[in-house]
Parts: structure tokens; sequence; C-alpha cells
């Protein structure tokens, strides 16, 4: 369990780093709200916005697939998600080619992973 609370604290660090990002382009481009029509800001809200839209829900089916699945697997989940999240990010930002592609599809993978083995957890269970 340490790693899934490693990974997810570097994931709430990128947030952070993503957020600054933005704060920090907003002011060198003098682009006070939305995106401006600039395609580098618009690429920085939607790389944030992405991690925001998607890294919660993972880490709690992580989470909660962890009570039924070992270390190993939710350490594995946790480092795959985290990979794929600094991917995607870098991929938006345009610092890692094919980024973008291979973080999404590294990140949808994890979720729909986690999120079988949460059904198979939740289906052997007994009600009473």
């Amino acid at each position: 369990m340490p790693v899934f609370f490693v990974c997810a604290g570097l994931l709430g660090l990128l947030a952070a780093v993503l957020t600054a990002n933005i704060g920090l382009m907003r002011g060198r481009k003098k682009i006070n709200l939305g995106d401006g029509g600039d395609k580098e800001m618009q690429a920085a809200i939607r790389a944030h916005g992405n991690l925001i839209e998607f890294v919660p829900l993972t880490l709690l089916v992580i989470y909660m697939a962890s009570d039924f699945y070992g270390f190993r697997t939710v350490a594995i989940l946790s480092v795959v998600l985290l990979a794929a999240r600094v991917l995607h990010a870098g991929g938006m930002l345009g610092f890692i080619p094919y980024g973008r592609f291979v973080g999404a599809m590294g990140s949808t993978a994890t979720l729909v992973v986690a999120s079988v083995l949460l059904v198979l957890a939740g289906l052997g269970l007994k009600q009473y």
C-alpha cells in the first residue's frame, strides 16, 4: 500500500505543477481568463483539466480494489497510472513525443483493469 500513497502524492504534486504552469503562462502571455485563443494556453489548461478529470476516480477505484487484491496489483496499477499521467501531461505540453497518446492509453487501461477487478471482487462478496 505504500506505493499507492507515494504515487497518489506524486500525482497531487503533478497537479500542482500543472496549475503553476498555467498561472505562470497567464502572467507571461497576459491572458487573465480562459485561453485567449492561444494554442499553448489551451494545451496547458487541458493537460491540467484532464488530470483533474481522470485521476481522482482512478485512484478511488484502485484504493477500493486494494481491499481484495495484493500489494503487487495495487502497486502496479498505481505506478502505471503515475507514469501514464506524466506521459500524457508531457505530451500535451509538447515535451514528450507520443506522450499524449501513450499516456491516455495507459490511463484508460489502468481504469479499466482496476474497475474490472473491483467488479469481480464485488461479485464474489456475500451479502450477509
